[in-house]
């Protein structure tokens, strides 16, 4: 039992300070500053205890709702993403009540018995955490990952409840030097002191934009487009964890080999409340798998490091679904409200994923495969026989290496469209700025300068200045939901970008020329099926400016970044 605590307060720490809580940060640290003021002044009134409750209400709320919302809310009959809605918009009533007292006392009368006697100023915090708590779900590690899906399974048991808590009081650590930084310096500096109201307002704001941004997935956003800087740490407090028992290894397939092993029979998938992207939205029958390799990846749409990993996922299947590669997503909730399916098929689609998606909110198949790990990926040979398995992000090169040998052991004749990923592509993350994943298809192209870009035919012109990170056109292109194709005569691309490698995906015949920062063209003959070509590589990040010139006949569909 004292192995289980010390592994939850890490593993609560390290979430504590993870890429993952930096949203509510902001949130937190005006929270602890924002003070009460007395009636008709701006003059600050000390409150000792407001980020002490600030931590605390979210630090309870989420542990119970982790724990015992799915439980709750199926006895109940209520949606399973009703808690987080509420919450969200409790989060953006809180912010106004920070703006408007008025409107806080309303909120905080049933809590009144926790307000110091005496006290007639607003907000005392608590209110605020419990909120917090209920809107806001940070990446789950381990630690996290196993009180999750305990209670969503309903198998809790004091060693659950002793990682919640202790996972609990772990986050509330680094969370609550925030919050008393906020208060400190509220409290130090005259300016905080005597502008409470203007804090406050602050602090309110903040929340309301807190709210938005959660209605619209944005701290997804953010985190997305961070390197993980704890995922080291999260991988020894998962080897804690898990100790060396071997669990979710299936046994002789050791995590990330890069060889392929005999693991014994592909576990059932099984237990799936819907399918996405199938015919009719129907099940894979046995004569949709016969005969295909198959790569079933485990992910959660609220999962960071899912989202990172799953656009290579997509890669494999667009290379090679015609060569007799079968991937399938199980999808398999951290958190109650991604059981919701339509839920699920609106972060399907966010996230571009056009393979089979089992929707496994009863956790059916995660428990099949004995899994425990977001994101988890397992490769199974024609026979139905596991022949490697990976947990986590990277791996993409040893990933398509082996599709592809398993691949050519079922069909020795199969002709293979050449690689889409080089060894780079193993490294889980990379250290500073990238530019994220660029679609250049109208359905997506969130990237182009100088604003929405629109199916059809239609001219451009670079625009001048042109944003880091986006690209533009020049020329006439055809622009479909997918892919863009230069029109008539040549079209030429500008991409700015900050990266260590730049991959383009393009198809089609033709010849593709480019330069990076002015230096001297290359030209490439495309020929096939969309495939990666790289045409910017170096040893260190590096920003510039990459220009391309593509023929008649061709298709662009994105860029990618290491």
């Amino acid at each position: 039992m004292t192995s289980l605590v010390l592994i939850g307060l890490l593993g609560g720490l390290i979430t504590g300070i993870s890429p993952c809580i930096l949203p509510v940060l902001p949130v937190i640290f005006f929270s602890g500053g924002a003070q009460g003021a007395r009636p008709g002044s701006e003059q600050a009134v000390p409150s000792r205890w407001r980020p002490y409750l600030v931590v605390a209400g979210l630090v309870t709320s989420f542990t119970v709702f982790t724990l015992l919302g799915s439980t709750l809310l199926n006895l109940l009959h209520l949606p399973q993403d009703i808690i987080r809605w509420a919450g969200i918009v409790l989060l953006a009533l809180i912010g106004v009540g920070m703006i408007i007292p008025r409107v806080m006392e309303v909120m905080e009368r049933p809590f009144a018995r926790f307000q110091k006697a005496g006290s007639h100023r607003p907000g005392n915090g608590l209110v605020l955490g419990l909120v917090l708590g209920a809107a806001y779900v940070p990446c789950a590690g381990p630690v996290l990952a196993a009180v999750s899906v305990a209670g969503s399974t309903g198998r809790i048991g004091a060693d659950t409840v002793t990682l919640a808590v202790s996972f609990g009081l772990g986050t509330a650590v680094p969370l609550l030097a925030f919050a008393l930084a906020g208060r400190g310096i509220t409290q130090r500096l005259k300016a905080f002191r005597t502008r409470q109201r203007g804090v406050r307002i602050t602090a309110g704001a903040l929340m309301i934009a807190l709210s938005v941004g959660l209605v619209f997935d944005l701290p997804a956003v953010l985190q997305r487009a961070l390197p993980d800087y704890t995922a080291s740490l999260q991988a020894g407090t998962d080897q804690a964890l898990r100790g060396s028992s071997g669990a979710g290894t299936n046994g002789a397939c050791l995590d990330g080999a890069t060889e392929l092993a005999d693991c014994g029979p592909l576990p059932d998938v099984t237990g799936i409340v819907a399918w996405l992207n199938t015919p009719g939205e129907q099940p894979l029958s046995q004569a949709d798998l016969a005969g295909k390799v198959r790569l079933i990846d485990f992910w959660a749409y609220s999962c960071i490091n899912c989202q990172r990993s799953i656009p290579g996922i997509q890669a494999l299947h667009d290379t090679y679904a015609d060569s007799g590669l079968q991937v399938i997503g199980v999808h398999s909730p951290e958190y109650a409200f991604e059981k919701e399916v339509d839920n699920v098929r609106g972060g399907a689609d966010r996230l571009g994923i056009t393979y089979p998606v089992a929707v496994d909110s009863n956790l059916a198949t995660w428990q099949s495969f004995d899994n425990h790990y977001w994101p988890a990926h397992y490769l199974a040979d024609t026979n139905g026989r596991l022949r490697q398995v990976s947990f986590g992000e990277g791996g993409e090169a040893t990933t398509e290496r082996l599709v592809r040998e398993l691949l050519v052991q079922a069909n020795p004749d199969v002709v293979l469209p050449d690689p889409v990923f080089t060894s780079a592509d193993d490294a889980p993350s990379v250290t500073g700025p990238r530019t994220p994943e660029t679609y250049l298809g109208a359905a997506r192209a969130q990237n182009f300068a100088p604003g929405p870009l629109e199916e059809g035919r239609q001219a451009f012109t670079f625009p001048s200045p042109q944003p880091m990170d986006t690209f533009a056109l020049d020329g006439t292109w055809e622009v479909t939901a997918e892919s863009i194709s230069p029109v008539g005569q040549d079209g030429r691309v500008r991409l700015s970008f900050h990266a260590k490698q730049v991959n383009l995906v393009v198809s089609g015949e033709g010849d593709l020329t480019y330069s990076v920062d002015g230096e001297a063209a290359r030209t490439t003959r495309v020929s096939g099926v969309p495939n990666g070509l790289e045409i910017f590589s170096s040893e260190e990040t590096t920003g510039g400016v990459i220009d391309i010139t593509a023929s008649p006949g061709l298709q662009l569909y994105s860029f990618t970044f290491g």
